[in-house]
């Protein structure tokens, strides 16, 4: 048994389970990375924070967080979205995606999250493929699956 006011790490699933609005069985902390001190690090100059160190889901964790009523939501909303993090290090990201084809990509690719991984490597498949298709190597250009399927939803909004 714990005692109330116990400390313990415990999974996200199992946070938001019981966090529940009306029995208030757990308050949650909020990871370091979150906290004020370091949203005022991140927003000095975004491009040059390790993402990846400081969590490897930072973007899609700070959402969840917003599920817990903490006082600190709307700044860590604004820190997630603000266009002095995600958009210019986006824009920077997709930049090396296109500009460094062929170079060592390594030291960039190891600060970025998940996320933007996943972006980096949707920025190099799509100029990949594009290369190919100059050369003749592919007979046409297909669209990525992101269009695809935002085309895909946009139908299907419009059949309702």
């Amino acid at each position: 048994s714990f005692m109330q006011g116990s400390k313990l790490e415990i999974p996200l699933w199992l946070a938001k389970g019981l966090h529940d609005s009306k029995r208030r069985i757990i308050s949650v902390e909020l990871p370091k990375i979150y906290k004020e001190a370091w949203r005022t690090v991140f927003s000095a100059d975004a491009n040059v924070v390790d993402l990846h160190k400081m969590g490897p889901y930072y973007y899609g964790f700070g959402s969840q967080l917003l599920n817990f009523d903490n006082p600190e939501n709307p700044e860590i909303a604004q820190t997630i979205l603000q266009a002095s993090t995600f958009i210019s290090r986006f824009r920077r990201i997709m930049d090396s995606s296109q500009n460094a084809y062929n170079e060592d990509t390594s030291a960039l690719v190891a600060r970025l999250d998940e996320l933007e991984r996943a972006l980096f490597r949707a920025g190099q498949k799509g100029l990949n493929d594009f290369q190919c298709w100059e050369k003749g190597q592919a007979s046409q250009i297909t669209a990525s699956s992101l269009v695809q399927n935002y085309g895909k939803r946009k139908f299907t909004d419009m059949d309702g």
